[in-house]
């Protein structure tokens, strides 16, 4: 096995082991960065055969990156296989997951949170524990708002702009 190609299997690994973190599975991860570093178009034989996955799983994951925004298919003309290949500009990748991840994680607890306010605000008892829990549920729900907005916005920068700024005044 070449240098690059050791190289190549340990970003594999170790982006596999940090999509966990951002959201998704270690196999979706794992095909995210075999198209990453990818120089041509990928087939599903081809994520197949070197990530060592079945067919179903490879498809499935691929249909799942494509969801996220994270990957395009490509056609080649007079080839009837479907190919695939990474969005690769590294601040549109993160746009789409923190759009991602706001979708799936952060607006269902603020749906969540929103149906509790509700709730609480009817119940006529002036005990302190109600008046802690809206307290606290009213709280975590103007942050969490505050932080869907906020990754609303970045979302919306694909070029990172928005990020980039955030960081500097953080430096």
């Amino acid at each position: 096995m070449s240098h690059l190609a050791e190289l190549r299997t340990d970003f594999i690994r170790s982006w596999g082991e940090m999509g966990t973190y951002w959201g998704i599975n270690r196999t979706m991860a794992q095909i995210h960065a075999l198209l990453m570093v990818s120089t041509r178009p990928v087939s599903t034989d081809d994520v197949m055969r070197e990530l060592k996955i079945s067919r179903g799983n490879a498809s499935m994951n691929l249909r799942e990156l494509i969801s996220w925004g994270l990957v395009r298919r490509h056609i080649e003309i007079g080839d009837r296989k479907e190919y695939f290949v990474s969005v690769n500009e590294v601040w549109e990748i993160f746009s789409n997951i923190v759009r991602e991840r706001k979708k799936r994680e952060i607006e269902p607890v603020i749906q969540s949170l929103d149906r509790c306010t509700r709730e609480a605000a009817r119940l006529k008892s002036d005990e302190r524990e109600v008046a802690v829990f809206r307290k606290r549920i009213g709280e975590l729900l103007d942050f969490l708002r505050l932080a869907n907005q906020v990754m609303e916005r970045v979302s919306r920068q694909a070029d990172g702009r928005v990020f980039r700024a955030l960081l500097r005044s953080l430096a």
